[in-house]
Parts: structure tokens; sequence; C-alpha cells
């Protein structure tokens, strides 16, 4: 009997030890992936199967072996020069766009994104990223990047707490074997309730609850203050019902047209109303939303277009300078505005989205003189190509006055 139960004790141990490495280690990875996915990946892609810039990335664990997502994440493009079938489709269906390559990124890295994929989807699903609130509705606010990662905590120590209950039960018969004490004992549940009484009551496990909570409460105050001034889905409604899936996607309207600035000037500019009128001084002027342009131009008064992305006066940004010299598209940044009803912030704006990039983003000096001593002095000492960090992109005062 004493053999059977300390067998029993022995399996118990085992098991709860290696629940415990598994749920943490989920965790740590999962939380890992959320970070690295939101900073890196967010732009372009969902975890749902929706597709954003790129297709949503809901079951790529069962589509892809986690080697041949590995090679893809480091060089998309050899993937696709190699002839792998599975890569040139995903290519060709979306217009031959190249994904960004991350080759800094680790084997563990990449698989904890995935993690934090299959976890997001195992979760109760979120509304879409490019949905239009619900009328009346107020703007999402910044969501908790630790969320996933205090649930299971949470759940874990629920399960250390229910095995600690199990094994002081056994420990406790054991202890009567071994003294010789009568072996008829109460009912399971009853010793049970006792031993979760006893467990209760003990100092070193209300100091380590009281601990364990006041980790997951300041982890929550900071992811918090993190997200202060973050309004990634921010999507006001405007003084004119105006869509860009319309001008911008059927009707293919180059951004440049109405936003003046973007290829030129620090700002994009928000179009004037005598920009509309180049068009809707003969099309749909009986629509009520037009007419308040009309409105705006007799009383001389500017139409009151409200900001969707705000950066801080702190920070410095100039759009030419990416969309001129660097030849990054606004979706880059912007998400498919050809496909918005109503224009929300897709990306967080914060600094270490932008870092990030400016870390990852290669310079693109073929054919421009300004950068050939630069690239030749680069590749002296790197074998990498030259980044937007290697000419001062992480300098602070590039972008803060």
């Amino acid at each position: 009997m004493f053999c059977k139960k300390l067998t029993l004790v022995k399996t118990l141990l085992s098991f709860a030890i290696l629940l415990a490495s598994v749920s943490a280690t989920f965790a740590q990875d999962a939380a890992e992936g959320e970070t690295l996915f939101k900073n890196n990946c967010a732009a372009c892609h969902n975890t749902s199967d929706e597709v954003l810039v790129g297709p949503g990335l809901k079951g790529i664990s069962e589509r892809r072996p986690i080697e041949w997502i590995v090679k893809w994440v480091h060089n998309p493009q050899a993937v696709i020069a190699s002839g792998d079938k599975y890569a040139n489709d995903l290519y060709n269906k979306f217009n031959k766009a190249a994904m960004t390559p991350y080759p800094n990124f680790t084997e563990p890295q990449i698989k904890s994104i995935v993690a934090y994929i299959d976890a997001a989807n195992a979760a109760p699903a979120a509304p879409a990223a490019g949905a239009a609130p619900a009328e009346g509705a107020a703007a999402p606010a910044a969501q908790s990047s630790g969320g996933m990662l205090e649930v299971l905590l949470v759940g874990l120590l629920i399960i250390m707490v229910i095995v600690l209950i199990a094994l002081l039960s056994i420990v406790s018969t054991l202890s009567k074997i071994t003294s010789g004490e009568a072996s008829t004992e109460a009912p399971l549940m009853q010793r049970l309730a006792a031993n979760a009484k006893a467990l209760a009551a003990n100092s070193a496990v209300k100091t380590g609850i009281l601990v364990l909570a006041l980790l997951l409460g300041g982890k929550a105050t900071i992811d918090a203050a993190y997200g202060v001034g973050i309004h990634q889905g921010y999507a006001p409604e405007q003084p004119i019902k105006f869509s860009h899936k319309l001008h911008a996607g059927q009707y293919q309207i180059n951004c440049n047209y109405c936003h003046t600035g973007v290829y030129a000037g620090k700002g994009a500019n928000v179009p004037s109303a005598n920009i509309c009128m180049n068009c809707h001084n003969a099309i749909k002027r009986e629509s009520p939303e037009i007419q308040k342009i009309y409105s705006a131009i007799e009383n001389n008064e500017p139409i009151q277009w409200v900001r969707v992305h705000n950066l801080p006066d702190l920070a410095y940004f100039n759009h030419s300078q990416h969309t001129n010299v660097g030849g990054l598209e606004c979706k880059n940044c912007h998400g498919e505005i050809e496909k918005m009803e109503v224009v929300e912030q897709r990306s967080s704006l914060t600094m270490g989205w932008c870092i990030d990039c400016h870390r990852e983003t290669d310079v693109n000096a073929k054919g421009n003189a300004y950068y050939d001593k630069l690239v030749e002095v680069h590749n002296k000492d790197s074998k990498t190509p030259l980044k937007v960090q290697n000419i001062g992109g992480l300098e602070c005062s590039k972008c803060h006055y």
C-alpha cells in the first residue's frame, strides 16, 4: 500500500512539474510572440483568416511546417526563387508584392510568433481589424499587450493549487501509515476540503498569492501605461462621409491627387474643398454629402476634417523622406486605405514601431551616387545589406527636436 501511494506521489509530482514547465514555456513564448507580431507583422497580417495587406495567418502552423515558415521569414524571395509551389502561388495571388525579410529573427522567436497566432485563434474571436465601429460606439481603447500572459499565469496558479491540495492529502495519508495509525479515513472530498483550509491558512501560501497578485497588478499597470497615447484602431466620424474605398479603390485616384504633399512635403496635406470640386462641380451635385462641400465654399469656411493619424509634437516626421526617398507605399504605414470605407489608424505609430522599421529596412542605394561611399564603407565591415539604422536612422536628433 505504501509503495503504491509513493509511486502515485512521484507520478503526480512529475505531472505537476511537466505541466508547470509546459504552461510556463507556452506563456512565455506566446507573450514574446505577441510583442514581435504587433511590432513587426500586424501592419500587413491579421492573426485571423482575414486578408490585410498580406494573407491572414490563422492556421499557418497547420498549413506549413515550421521549417518552411522559418525559411520564409528569413528570406521569402529565396523561397520563391527555389520554385516552391506554395510560395509562388502566394506571391502571385498578392500581385507579386514582396514580403519584408526578417533575417535577424531567431528560430525560437519565429516559433513564438506562431505560438501567439495559434493562441489568438484559440481565444474568443476579436472584432476584425478593418471593421468599422458600430454607430455611436466609442473608438476602441488600446489593448493590453500582456492580457494573454495574465490569463495563462492565473490558469497555471489554479492548476498548481489543485495539485498542492492533492499532494497534501496524499502526504497526510502516508504520514498516518508510517506512524501506524488506523487505516480508517474520512471520505476523500472531506479530506480535500480539510487540506484546502489548511493550505489557505498557511502564511507562506498567503504571501505567495499576495506577491503574485502584486506582480500581475504591476504588469497590468505597466501595460496600461505603455498604451497611453496609442490610438491603433481609431476611426473618427468625419463631417462629410468620404469613402476611400470608392475613390482610391474603385476609381483608383492616386493619393497625391488629393493629398498634394505626400511625395514632396513634410506633411501629406488634407485636401481643400476646391480639389473636391474639380470633380463634384459636375458629379453627384445633388448628394447631401456633396452639398456640404458647396455650403463650406459659399460660407468661406474650411471643412472640419478630423485628423486620424497623430504624432506628438516632440516627434519630427517627413512624408517625402519616406515616400519619395525611401520608396515606401502609403499602405506600409496606413494599411490598405483603398479598401477602407472609414479610415482608421492601422499601425501603432509608436517609437518602437518606427525603430523596428529602421532596423529592418534596407536602404535602396541602387543608382543613387549619394550612397556609393556609404555602401563601400559599410561593406568593408559587414556582410549584411545597408540598413536605415546604419545611416543614422536610430539617432535621437533625427526624429526629435
